[in-house]
């Protein structure tokens, strides 16, 4: 599991419209990944309309943000486009990147256990290290208190 002041785990995942995303790549800008359960669910969509209403701040300080989940490439499109989002969204279809990053869980729903991604966010810095770790996101205001810490690094 991933600590704050570690290495963010690198990985290369293809994205919503058809590139694909390498984390090491993109230093020395921060990065925001934010997991999310599935594509097109209410509490999903609110945060990628959070996030996608905040870009251009997010933009103003360098930093570059992307949803995770494990729908496909394709589902991500018709997700973004449905909602006008402007997040790029990265599928982890095989789950890897959910592993490293500790975020595939056994969740309990209903009095019923399964295996899901837990909303959670990981800031990393310019240098590649995690700066921040937000685990078992409630999405009010959270998008807002992301920001927040980019714009402190």
């Amino acid at each position: 599991m991933p600590q704050t002041g570690q290495p963010a785990p690198d990985f290369t995942l293809p994205g919503d419209a058809g590139e694909d995303v390498t984390l090491s790549a993109l230093r020395p800008a921060p990065v925001v990944l934010y997991f999310y359960p599935r594509d097109d669910t209410p509490g999903c969509t609110k945060e990628a309309i959070a996030f996608t209403w905040l870009m251009p701040e997010f933009d103003a300080a360098g930093a570059r943000v992307f949803g995770i989940s494990k729908d496909s490439p394709e589902k991500h499109g018709r997700f973004r486009e449905k909602h006008a989002l402007s997040v790029p969204l990265l599928s982890d279809a095989q789950g890897d990147v959910c592993e490293r990053y500790g975020v595939w869980v056994e969740k309990t729903m209903y009095g019923r256990k399964s295996m899901g991604i837990e909303r959670s966010t990981f800031l990393i810095d310019g240098e590649g290290r995690i700066a921040r770790i937000w685990r078992k996101v409630k999405v009010p205001g959270h998008a807002e208190e992301v920001l927040q810490a980019v714009q402190a690094l």
